[in-house]
């Protein structure tokens, strides 16, 4: 045999799911990984980073595509197509740092808990645009807004200069900002009564439930539990991605076409096309975030994703559409955002300091636009409709992940699947029930900027076990044999000596945001950022010692037989067969697996 079995370790051995099935079509993969850029957390929680900057900013994406983002991609499209697993089984590969399996079902939960927010936001303006006058249009907010209040909105601002006078004590005048409210954005704080004041809540007032989003999460958490009834077969799940993902980018089309003709939108357009350079240097330590998220909220989401290819699907070329069509994603979503801005800087004063504040521009002060259009229930539905759909995709394709890994490492709950399926979903929507609080749903980015560190670590690790222990001739005997082409021996390079210090960067630079973010949050928020996050990272040393602990003889051998891979075979016996006859002829074995002079 030419490679290990768990028989030889003492582990039990590995059991594939034959029932797991495929994609219906291949492209069927392209289309769930392009619902991975769905992910809208990022245009609320990082805005600051880089959704200020236009086109020039996105530059070095693609150089981060080039040098590590496509080349990663391969490395995770290769361990789930090869193995058939999800991201806990896959790291038979090295059986030591199977840790970071549950490491990213943990990353995947704390994810799934807050980003119901995503969804239930539009069902709020989706069911409330019924109403024949919307209720935050400028007409319909005086029915429930305090017009006596001293809150300027859009609506009551006036552009005289009067309103911009402040007499002093010693009676001379002075200027100063006016601050502008947008109706959409207080008709969402009005459901709490701690945000009418300010949107960020006094960390030392109690709690306060909003009942009104208990109930939008419910319908958010019935809507995936009847998608998971009628859709959990793998080739059903597919499909429906499939078509979830185009008419999302679909609406999104018709939307940006009817933000066209917004007052304001065209300069939006190009200040967004218009090079600058303090657009481009913004650009290069910020693109970073876009790159992690390619691989989904748990960071292992394309490893169980492509678990469901055919062997011999071309993951390279893949790779790299799949890059693109994400960057294609966010520019979109990204002009759309100019748009909007621009048409709120339409309504400054020229002369006079005017701050509109349009907080969570894509899903809050949007309303406020679409009310000045014509029809604007229709496009309300249409608009909210297309970020329901994307909050959805991202959802349910997260699940699927973390279902499809716990099925593939633990053979026993196959045949609960439904239980366990339900069981997740029941357990995932009674713990979002914090996110509709005042705290929970204004600190939940600190949950999200959590991702910039873990995903960092996780690459790391990943680049360790896949190319230094595994070792680079394995893997690319492995990705030769699987696609029938080589691996180049500069993108191995790359990954070995130059990615590794722009992930070391990136960890740096998510560690201080994370540190920053978590200071100005609510201490439950960094709770769950604890035990989700960092605590499930002391996961990977201590499976690994755990496996240790049942291997034999001394402790180096023990720490060389756990790194060895493990039943790292293809699944389909036609291909375990050829995978035996070419190891055989071509084995190459790495110094840190010799454990003993020849293995048989």
């Amino acid at each position: 045999m030419v490679y290990e079995t768990s028989y030889g370790t003492g582990q039990k051995p590995f059991s594939p799911d034959l029932d797991r099935g495929k994609w219906e079509k291949p492209t069927d993969f392209l289309f769930a990984c392009f619902g991975l850029a769905l992910k809208l957390d990022i245009f609320v929680a990082s805005y600051w980073f880089f959704f200020d900057m236009g086109i020039c900013g996105m530059l070095p994406y693609y150089i981060y595509m080039v040098i590590y983002l496509v080349p990663i991609l391969v490395i995770h499209s290769f361990m789930g197509q090869f193995s058939s697993s999800g991201f806990i089984s896959a790291f038979r590969v090295s059986p030591f740092f199977k840790g970071m399996g549950y490491v990213s079902t943990f990353l995947t939960i704390s994810m799934l808990i807050y980003y119901g927010i995503f969804a239930a936001v539009p069902l709020l303006f989706i069911i409330n645009s019924v109403h024949p006058t919307l209720p935050w249009s400028c007409e319909g907010m005086k029915s429930w807004h305090n017009e006596s209040s001293d809150q300027l909105t859009i609506c009551n601002f006036s552009k005289t200069e009067e309103d911009l006078l402040y007499l002093n004590d010693n009676g001379t005048v002075d200027y100063y900002t006016k601050i502008l409210h947008v109706p959409s954005v207080l008709y969402f704080q009005k459901h709490f009564d701690t945000l009418d004041e300010s949107r960020f809540p006094d960390l030392s007032r109690e709690y306060e439930l909003s009942w009104h989003f208990v109930g939008f999460f419910i319908l958010v958490w019935a809507i995936i539990g009847f998608i998971f009834y009628k859709f959990s077969e793998t080739a059903k799940f597919g499909k429906l991605l499939r078509f979830m993902v185009l008419i999302t980018l679909g609406l999104l089309g018709v939307c940006f076409v009817r933000f066209l003709f917004l007052p304001g939108s065209i300069n939006g357009l190009l200040n967004y096309l218009t090079p600058r350079r303090e657009d481009l240097i913004m650009g290069s330590g910020s693109t970073f975030i876009m790159v992690l998220q390619a691989f989904g909220a748990g960071w292992g989401s394309v490893m169980a994703l492509s678990s469901f290819n055919g062997f011999k699907t071309n993951i390279m070329s893949y790779s790299w559409i799949i890059s693109f069509g994400q960057i294609f994603i966010y520019i979109f979503f990204g002009l759309v955002t100019f748009m909007l801005e621009h048409y709120y800087e339409e309504m400054k004063t020229e002369n006079f300091d005017t701050h509109v504040i349009n907080h969570w521009l894509l899903f809050l002060s949007s309303a406020s636009a679409l009310a000045s259009l014509e029809w604007p229930n229709m496009w309300t539905v249409i608009y909210y409709s297309m970020l329901l759909l994307a909050a959805l995709i991202v959802m349910i394709t997260q699940i699927f992940t973390v279902l499809t890994s716990v099925f593939d490492e633990f053979e026993g709950l196959r045949k609960y699947k439904q239980e366990v399926t339900f069981g997740l979903i029941g357990g995932l929507a009674l713990c979002s029930f914090f996110f509709c609080t005042n705290h929970g749903i204004v600190y939940f980015s600190a949950l999200a900027l959590d991702a910039i560190w873990s995903h960092s670590i996780l690459h790391l690790l990943l680049l360790l076990v896949v190319l230094w222990i595994y070792g680079r001739e394995r893997f690319q005997r492995d990705i030769e044999f699987m696609l029938g082409q080589p691996f180049a021996s500069w993108k191995i390079f790359i990954l070995r000596f130059i990615a590794p210090l722009i992930l070391i960067v990136s960890l740096l630079m998510g560690i201080a945001v994370a540190i920053m973010e978590h200071s100005y949050s609510s201490i439950i928020v960094l709770v769950i950022s604890v035990f989700l996050v960092v605590i499930p990272l002391l996961v990977i040393p201590g499976y690994g010692l755990y496996n240790m602990y049942q291997s034999t003889g001394s402790c180096w051998e023990r720490f060389r037989r756990t790194c060895r891979p493990t039943d790292w075979y293809p699944v389909e016996m036609e291909h375990r067969q050829q995978y035996e006859e070419a190891v055989g002829n071509t084995d190459v074995t790495h110094q840190l697996f010799e454990v003993t002079d020849e293995v048989n």
